[in-house]
C-alpha cells in the first residue's frame, strides 16, 4: 500500500496503479459528489484511456491534446464539461503525488453561448397536474414539487415525511453537496402534499423510494407521452422566473432554491422580467 493510501503494484509505478477507481472512491467518499457525476467522470475517464495505453494517470500533454482535437465535433458546452471533468482527475493526481502536473494545462475551455432556460408553460403546467397524471399520485406530487417548489428531481426522490413540516409551512431540503435549504410550502404546494404520511413523501411505506435517476426515466417517459417537450428541471426554472418576475427578493430565491450564486438567480430573472410583456403591448 502506498503512503497516501491509493492502491499500487509491487513495483509502485504510476501505471500500474488504479487511479481512475480510486479518485471515482475519493470523489464518492470525501467530496460527496452525486452517482450522475461519478458516472460523468468515468464516462469521460473511460474516453481519455484509448489515448493514453489505457491508463488515464500517465497521459502526457501529447496524448492528452489528440483526445481535445477528437472532441472538436462536440458542443462548446460538452466540451467544457469534458475538460472539467478531466481536470478534476488531474488535481486529484496532483494532491496525492501520482503526479507533478496538468496535462490539460495547455487546453482552453471552449466558450459557451449563453442562451435563456425555457420553462414549462402554464398549460402544460396543469395538465401534468392534472389529466396527465390521474392514477399516478407519486408523479403529480413530484411536478407539484418541481414547479411550486423548486426541488430537482434527486430532491424530490429523496424526500422523507420528516423533511416537512406543515405547521410552519417548510420543506427542509438537502440538496447538492448535502446542504440543506428551507422551501416555503404555499397553498397550491400544499394541496398536492396533503394527507400528510410516514416515510418517503413520493412512495410511501408500501414500496422501495426510486433513485433519482430512476424517477428520470420515469419522467422523461411521461412527458413525452403526453407531448411536453421538458424536463423536470425546467418545472424548477419555471418557479424561479414567475416568483422573480413578481418581485421576489433575488437573496431570498437564492437561498430556497440553493444556488450558490446570485448570478444563477439573475439569469432566471430575465425569463420572468414582465417590462418585456409591457413593451409588446405597446408596440400592437
Amino acid at each position: 500500500m502506498a503512503s497516501n493510501g491509493h492502491s499500487a503494484c509491487s513495483c509502485g509505478s504510476i501505471s500500474c496503479m488504479n487511479a481512475v477507481d480510486d479518485f471515482l472512491k475519493w470523489a464518492e467518499r470525501d467530496r460527496n459528489r452525486s452517482p450522475e457525476t461519478l458516472r460523468r467522470y468515468r464516462e469521460v475517464l473511460d474516453g481519455v484511456m484509448s489515448f493514453s495505453q489505457g491508463d488515464p494517470a500517465s497521459a502526457d500533454l501529447g496524448q492528452i491534446q489528440e483526445w481535445w482535437e477528437s472532441k472538436y465535433n462536440l458542443s462548446p458546452a460538452t466540451r467544457a464539461n469534458e475538460l472539467s471533468c478531466l481536470r478534476a482527475f488531474y488535481h486529484w493526481a496532483i494532491r496525492f503525488d501520482l503526479r507533478i502536473d496538468d496535462p490539460t494545462r495547455r487546453l482552453d475551455p471552449p466558450k459557451v453561448g449563453r442562451r435563456l432556460p425555457r420553462i414549462v408553460g402554464r398549460q402544460e403546467f396543469e395538465l401534468l397536474l392534472g389529466e396527465a397524471t390521474e392514477g399516478v399520485p407519486e408523479l403529480r406530487m413530484a411536478y407539484a414539487l418541481g414547479g411550486y417548489g423548486g426541488l430537482r428531481v434527486a430532491e424530490a426522490a429523496a424526500l422523507d415525511w420528516a423533511d416537512i413540516d406543515l405547521e410552519h409551512r417548510r420543506i427542509y431540503v438537502r440538496g447538492k453537496g448535502d446542504k440543506e435549504r428551507p422551501v416555503p410550502i404555499n397553498n397550491l404546494l400544499l394541496d398536492y402534499l396533503l394527507p400528510e404520511r410516514v416515510g418517503n413523501v413520493l412512495w410511501g411505506d408500501e414500496r422501495a423510494a426510486m433513485s433519482a435517476a430512476q424517477l428520470q426515466r420515469r419522467i422523461n417517459r411521461h412527458m413525452k407521452k403526453w407531448g411536453v417537450n421538458h424536463t423536470y428541471h425546467d418545472l424548477r426554472k419555471r418557479g424561479a422566473s414567475i416568483i422573480l418576475s413578481k418581485g421576489a427578493n433575488p437573496v431570498a430565491v437564492q437561498k430556497m432554491f440553493g444556488w450558490s450564486s446570485l448570478n444563477t438567480v439573475m439569469h432566471y430573472a430575465e425569463v420572468g422580467d414582465t417590462e418585456l410583456d409591457k413593451i409588446a403591448a405597446l408596440l400592437d
